[in-house]
């Protein structure tokens, strides 16, 4: 049974893990870096089996306007099987109906993120890190 947290303690190097597993291009092998984007982000939601982290939605937000989801990972096993959306769909709840939710989709989720309620936009814009 997956189970979901919104208060539990996450350490880098699950979340690497997961970051790994899931496909997603992060710095998981950066484990300092890992733990910098989990003590600097406002929300962040886990997905569990049994004590294996398998999801995580992480998020910067102020909780009034707008909200950034700048990770949705899921370890490539458990996909396909409502945890992506499940992590969203909490985060939602979180968020209330006053704020917006907005993301960079990977060349791989494009077609992904419509299916879970998400609207394509054209108004973006990126200044893209260097390293």
């Amino acid at each position: 049974m997956i189970t979901y947290s919104e208060d539990k303690r996450l350490n880098a190097t699950d979340v690497a893990k997961v970051f790994e597993k899931s496909g997603i291009k992060r710095p998981h092998e950066d484990i300092d870096r890992v733990q910098r984007m989990i003590d600097n982000s406002d929300i962040m939601i886990s997905a569990w089996d049994g004590n294996k982290m398998i999801g995580i939605a992480r998020a910067l937000t102020d909780y009034s306007y707008s909200c950034y989801l700048s990770d949705l990972a899921v370890d490539r096993d458990y996909q396909n099987q409502g945890i992506g959306k499940q992590l969203v769909n909490r985060l939602q709840d979180l968020l209330g109906d006053e704020t917006s939710l907005v993301l960079i989709s990977s060349p791989a989720a494009i077609e992904f993120y419509p299916l879970i309620g998400f609207e394509k936009t054209d108004k973006a814009y990126i200044i893209p890190r260097k390293k």
